[in-house]
């Protein structure tokens, strides 16, 4: 039975999860097991600072292992060959079965990365069963086509699934990155390898076991943990692995197009970092909404969103009331207990990140921004990993804070002087993820988000989301698109069948 958050006492709950052993070990060929060598890591929360897991430190025997087992499946034909009709009914089960699930799962998203179980509850678990519905829906509306050739010829273009893919995947929203690269990939029938980060490994494990009970046979999705040095990198040099889409840093992201070269050249999908401009013009009317959707873009999910909204660019007509109006909010993220269904800030994501965020403040200081709230750490005695919100103003888009993705809740503000500055200011950038504009005037939202170089615009809002509409970036925010009808074209290829008719 599910609770909803406003009742659930969760830290009992959180306890009784875990006064038992979580399961950590690794899932191939259908059944859990440790690494061949039985090396482990400990999932630590960072709510807390508990040991949650022994995991599995999958290495390149283990993705060998992996591999075959998914080489095997697909190459019979257990799930490649199933009808669409078939996969699609084994899919929707596997959603439903999410949702049965939605307690456990989020509590062990929680527990294992630190955001707030009300998000946990509300976001993550529906819209992963969300993405494997969608798709799963989808298994039977993709069609064929006809080439219009001369009348000696019938040339039909059809899509296959690439064969072996590996899913590479971050741990700001474990299973809702899982779902959007597992689900279209399994739709198309490939057989999947997915490796979640090391950070967060706990649910991707629970969704093995998961999909097996769906119906999914085995071999057609395995789950290694392990650090990326070693399962990530293995599995972008393995020579039987079809393709790899990863979603991470750019760092890392260009690793995988060097392993595919010296590799297989293997197919390479990347959803890499961001630096996402939201502007604020001075014709924009309700500077409230501005402001709130300008708090909410930088500090929910503690800002650990490759899509944060982390460079604001205001005129400077509206830029105090629009700061002053950020400020007043700032109550409404005070870092508090994930487990509380109050919190609307939690943990970052262990202490390493930590560290590496509350360095980049630093770093701002020394640049010059002048720093207006926040900068230290949060709930030091709780054993967690916590910083409070923060923010700097006078910020110069040449500075480290405004060149560098963050991954935590620090906001700059960048004072402009008109719609043609913020667009010449967003596009200074070596990222392209996502970019906002606020403005009463239907030419002037349309003009900028033209001119934005950025795979996702929001037009007087920002992160609204559906599974509907394709979401990647331009430049160094990746190659391909996650979610809609477009992800297909990452886990498929197209075959041109070429008859002479006599």
């Amino acid at each position: 039975m599910t609770s909803s958050p406003e009742t659930a006492d969760w830290g009992p709950r959180a306890r009784a999860l875990t006064d038992k052993p979580l399961e950590g070990r690794a899932f191939i060929d259908g059944a859990y097991r440790g690494a061949a060598d039985g090396a482990t890591f400990a999932a630590i929360s960072p709510v807390d600072g508990r040991k949650l897991a022994e995991v599995s430190a999958c290495k390149a025997a283990d993705v060998d292992a992996a591999v075959a087992s998914a080489r095997a499946a697909f190459a019979d034909g257990r799930w490649s060959r199933r009808a669409p009709a078939e996969r699609k009914a084994t899919l929707a089960a596997f959603a439903r079965l999410v949702l049965e699930r939605r307690d456990e799962l989020a509590l062990l998203e929680t527990l294992d990365m630190g955001k707030p179980i009300a998000d946990s509850l509300a976001v993550d678990v529906p819209a992963t069963a969300r993405c494997l519905q969608w798709f799963a829906e989808a298994i039977d509306k993709v069609y064929g086509e006809v080439a219009p050739t001369g009348d000696d010829v019938l040339a039909t273009i059809t899509r296959e699934p690439l064969g072996v893919v590996a899913c590479v995947v971050p741990w700001n929203f474990p299973m809702i990155m899982a779902a959007w690269k597992i689900a279209p990939a399994l739709a198309a029938g490939n057989s999947v390898i997915l490796k979640p980060a090391e950070q967060s490994s706990l649910t991707a494990i629970r969704l093995a076991a998961l999909a097996q009970e769906a119906g999914i046979p085995d071999g057609v999705l395995n789950v290694v943990p392990g650090l990326g040095a070693d399962a990530g990198q293995a599995l972008g040099l393995h020579m039987d692995v079809d393709g790899v889409f990863f979603t991470g840093s750019t760092e890392v992201g260009k690793y995988f197009m060097q392993y595919s070269g010296r590799s297989n050249l293997k197919t390479v999908g990347l959803e890499c970092g961001g630096k996402s401009a939201h502007i604020i013009l001075d014709d924009c009317g309700d500077l409230d909404a501005a402001a709130a959707s300008a708090a909410g873009a930088i500090f929910f999910n503690q800002g650990e969103m490759c899509t944060a909204g982390s460079r604001l660019l205001v005129h400077r007509a509206v830029k105090d009331k629009v700061l002053e109006r950020i400020l007043a909010r700032l109550d409404d993220y005070r870092p508090g207990d994930p487990l509380q269904a109050s919190t609307r800030m939690g943990a970052l994501v262990d202490a390493e990140h930590t560290a590496r965020v509350l360095g980049r403040i630093e770093a701002g200081r020394a640049e010059g921004a002048r720093l207006v709230a926040g900068g230290g750490r949060a709930r030091a005695d709780s054993g967690g990993s916590y910083v409070e919100p923060t923010v700097f103003d006078r910020v110069d888009n040449a500075m480290s804070i405004a060149r560098e993705e963050i991954f935590g809740p620090v906001l700059s503000v960048i004072e402009v002087g008109s719609a043609d500055e913020a667009v010449a200011v967003a596009n200074d950038s070596v990222y392209g993820l996502a970019a906002a504009v606020w403005s009463d005037n239907v030419n002037t939202v349309n003009r900028v988000a033209k001119a934005l170089r950025a795979g996702v615009v929001y037009m007087n809002c920002y992160d609204d989301d559906d599974i509907t509409v394709p979401f990647g970036g331009y430049k160094q925010s990746g190659i391909g698109r996650d979610k809609s009808l477009h992800a297909f074209d990452k886990y498929t290829e197209l075959k041109t069948s070429w008859l002479r008719l006599r």
